[in-house]
């Protein structure tokens, strides 16, 4: 009787996993059957740059040692909690995996590992200021998809970066290049 309870209790947990991963497949199929979908990692108050964020010229990181933080000698965190890694001083964290969405001016974005039908985050064309691009360094290599390229933008004066294939950053960039007549846009 008690073995025909625990085989039971685990046939109802297995069913509720395989229920789990089918509602994020399915979430999925319906976020992209309206076309204009993307996979895009997204870190939002990402950390700015080493020679940005420390308030010092590039060349002045070998006083501190070569790759780390505005912290201690190990390159520990700094004030603000952030450590050492990458260009950013947030090194491989804080990404978060997602389907960005284009919807006329904005662009919705979505958690990958979420229930939720609505965008987590809205991306504004006439609010997304391009600072730079580069390719994923350190830790990033690790936490980002293998082809991904980092974007780095300001939104709202928030510092936001993006990680996408280099075929969706092509098809980004035309997008916010596509801007209405009269509508700023800064693509750097």
């Amino acid at each position: 009787m008690m073995m025909v309870l625990v085989l039971s209790l685990c046939g109802v947990a297995l069913l509720l996993a395989l229920a789990g991963l089918f509602a994020f497949g399915l979430r999925r199929r319906l976020l992209q059957r309206s076309g204009g979908t993307f996979d895009c990692n997204l870190r939002w108050n990402a950390p700015a740059p080493l020679a940005e964020y420390a308030g010092e010229a590039a060349g002045d990181d070998a006083d501190r040692g070569a790759g780390q933080g505005p912290g201690d000698a190990q390159g520990t965190a700094g004030a603000d909690g952030h450590g050492a890694g990458g260009r950013g001083v947030g090194g491989g964290k804080g990404w978060a995996y997602g389907v960005a969405r284009y919807n006329g001016d904005q662009i919705e974005w979505f958690r990958v590992f979420s229930y939720a039908p609505r965008p987590r985050r809205f991306l504004e064309r006439h609010c997304i200021e391009v600072l730079q691009r580069r390719d994923p360094e350190g830790e990033e290599e690790l936490a980002l998809l293998s082809d991904a390229v980092i974007l780095a933008c300001s939104l709202h004066g928030t510092r936001v970066e993006l990680a996408m294939s280099e075929d969706a950053l092509t098809g980004f960039l035309a997008w916010l290049e596509a801007a209405p007549p009269g509508q700023r846009v800064n693509v750097a």
